[in-house]
Order: structure tokens, then C-alpha cells, then sequence
């Protein structure tokens, strides 16, 4: 008798409706990550990179030039809840892009844990990656990374979001 073995599925593509949508959302809608200057630079079925220019109004140490810890705090949360928009998405893609977008109205951190690992530090652009863990009926778990010069680890994060 044949083993019948499971075809590896078709790797999810979002479409560029649903990109334009999620960007839209996240850089223009939620106007707190204008504030932080967040700027999406990739998103993937289950991941999301973004980027956050140094500006003035950014520094908590003054005598230092470092990076506030709030900003890098909600930018790691901020990426947590994108990361989890893509895994809602990639899961709902028998639906059209509008119909997905609509999903994300429940979306919210339940728990956050931020480890400060080196200062922020330099007129850079910092980069941010998140990855989902887990995106269950209810709740998504997410990893997170805030990254400096060279790709050096400034600071590390997890989280865990509300998706129903």
C-alpha cells in the first residue's frame, strides 16, 4: 500500500492590496507609530522587519544621546502586533485583502516583557524584527529584536497579543 505523504503547501504571497492595506494601518492609522517614526520594510507570513530613524526627539539620556527605553519598548510592541497581523492574515487568505484588514480590530497586547541589552546609540536607523511563535483562536506569541549598527542586538522582546 502507497504512503500518502502531505504536499508541502504553496507559500503564502500576500497581495499588494493587502501589503498597501497593512501599511496603511500601521504607518498612517495608528498615529502613535508616526510619532516613533516606524517604517515598514518587510512583511511575511509569519514575520515582520521595520526600521526607526534616530531624530532629536527620541533621546531620553541627554548627556548620552540614547535612545529613549519607551520608544524602544513600544516600537518591539508595535512589531509584535504587526508580526501578528501578517500570521492573521496568511491564515485568512481565502478571503479578500479588504476582509482580512477588518481582522485586526481586536488585536491587543496582553503581556509584554522588554530586556535592554546594550544603549541605543548613533544617528541610525534602528532596526526592528518580529516573529510569531504561535497565533492560536484566541492569543499570538510573538519574539521581537531591536537591532543597532552592523545588526549588533540592542534589545530583545516577547509578547503576547489578543486576536479574538
Amino acid at each position: 500500500m502507497p504512503k500518502h505523504t502531505a504536499q508541502p503547501s504553496a507559500p503564502v504571497v500576500f497581495e499588494p492590496e493587502f501589503i498597501a492595506g497593512v501599511k496603511s494601518i500601521f504607518e498612517e492609522k495608528i498615529v502613535f507609530n508616526q510619532v516613533l517614526g516606524l517604517k515598514i520594510d518587510a512583511l511575511t507570513p509569519d514575520s515582520a522587519a521595520a526600521h526607526i530613524p534616530m531624530r532629536p526627539e527620541l533621546i531620553g539620556h541627554y548627556a548620552h544621546h540614547r535612545m529613549h527605553g519607551g520608544v524602544i519598548s513600544a516600537g518591539l510592541d508595535a512589531m509584535g502586533g504587526l508580526a501578528v497581523m501578517c500570521a492573521i492574515g496568511a491564515r485568512h487568505m481565502d478571503e479578500v485583502p479588504e476582509q482580512r484588514l477588518l481582522r485586526f480590530g481586536k488585536l491587543g497586547t496582553i503581556d509584554l516583557r522588554v530586556d535592554y541589552l546594550r544603549p541605543a546609540i548613533g544617528n541610525i536607523d534602528f532596526q526592528l524584527r518580529a516573529q510569531v511563535l504561535r497565533l492560536g483562536s484566541r492569543v499570538a506569541s510573538t519574539r521581537m529584536e531591536f537591532l543597532g549598527a552592523n545588526g549588533q542586538l540592542l534589545s530583545t522582546g516577547a509578547a503576547a497579543y489578543i486576536v479574538s
